[in-house]
């Protein structure tokens, strides 16, 4: 698999049409859960690609969020990112913003953990800890059928990627939350260097 191009490409790419730090952070949030799951789930060879695809998956979301996953090949093809790169971007966003279907397991696995990582970083923001690292799969179960919490996060979309991928929500919840530990303290440094 390949991305047409660097990781420092992708990240100049990523800051040209995202300045919001919450933006910033998300990416590389779900750039660190996509290796992750890459690695663990026998992709390491393509480790780069999916975090690639996780790093840029909302490129156009700041800019242009009327048109979330229709801008987004136009700028990813300015830059002279991959047709599977495009296609896998614009995955995450089937049947909300994009009709582009999840086909690879790397699209299944985005577009199930993007929204998942939204509703599991608002919960670590609730702990004392401000972390991921102390969370357990029972707490994030509580603040997903509390829909007033994270209401952004749509729960329908984590149920359907958990079905997309044949696992049961507690297996979405407990490999997105290890994947998340895994890359927090990394994201927080790079944070502070964008």
């Amino acid at each position: 698999m390949n991305t047409g191009m660097t990781r420092e490409e992708a990240i100049t790419l990523l800051k040209k049409y995202n300045q919001e730090p919450f933006h910033l952070q998300h990416a590389l949030t779900v750039e660190g859960t996509m290796r992750w799951y890459a690695q663990e789930l026998g992709y390491g060879e393509d480790a780069d690609f999916w975090a690639c695809a996780g790093l840029l998956h909302d490129i156009d979301f700041e800019k242009y969020p009327e048109e979330h996953c229709q801008k987004a090949p136009e700028l990813l093809a300015e830059a002279h990112a991959s047709e599977e790169l495009i296609h896998a971007v614009c995955s995450h966003g089937y049947g909300l913003c994009s009709q582009v279907q999840p086909v690879h397991t790397m699209e299944k696995v985005l577009f199930a953990a993007d929204e998942l990582t939204g509703l599991i970083g608002a919960a670590a923001r609730m702990r004392p800890s401000k972390s991921c690292s102390d969370m357990e799969v029972s707490s994030l179960k509580k603040k997903f059928k509390d829909k007033r919490f994270a209401a952004g996060c749509s729960r329908d979309v984590i149920r359907q990627g958990a079905e997309l991928l044949g696992w049961e929500l507690n297996e979405l919840f407990e490999k997105t939350i290890l994947a998340m530990r895994a890359c927090e303290e990394s994201v927080i440094a790079e944070l502070e260097c964008i």
